[in-house]
């Protein structure tokens, strides 16, 4: 099963984490452009979800990875997608962007 963190409880995930985490982006770029999070405690890299497969060297199996899209259903297939990849750390931001927006970031444009 693949952990749902929620942007408002987000501060709590990163904390526990041992490695620095990745938020891994996988909106389309026209959306990342639209609202997009900024790094902070985290590293930032988008990927659309379409391209996944063939970058999976860009996304680092020794970290905890935090998946973000719209609305969670689009990083919930790719962090079921990386755990069958063998990936071990990876989360699903549930509600996506639109939640980061309403519970974590207001400056975050809604879509």
């Amino acid at each position: 099963m693949i952990p749902q963190v929620r942007p408002s409880d987000f501060d709590d995930w990163l904390q526990a984490q041992g490695a620095r985490p990745l938020v891994l982006d996988v909106r389309e770029p026209w959306e990342v452009q639209t609202a997009s999070v900024a790094a902070g405690e985290f590293d930032l890299v988008a990927i659309p979800m379409n391209e996944v497969p063939g970058r999976l060297d860009e996304i680092p199996q020794d970290r905890p990875v935090a998946i973000l899209c719209h609305h969670g259903a689009r990083s919930q297939r790719v962090a079921m997608f990386l755990a069958h990849q063998g990936y071990t750390d990876v989360a699903n931001i549930a509600g996506g962007i639109e939640a980061w927006s309403r519970e974590r970031d207001p400056a975050v444009p809604r879509y």
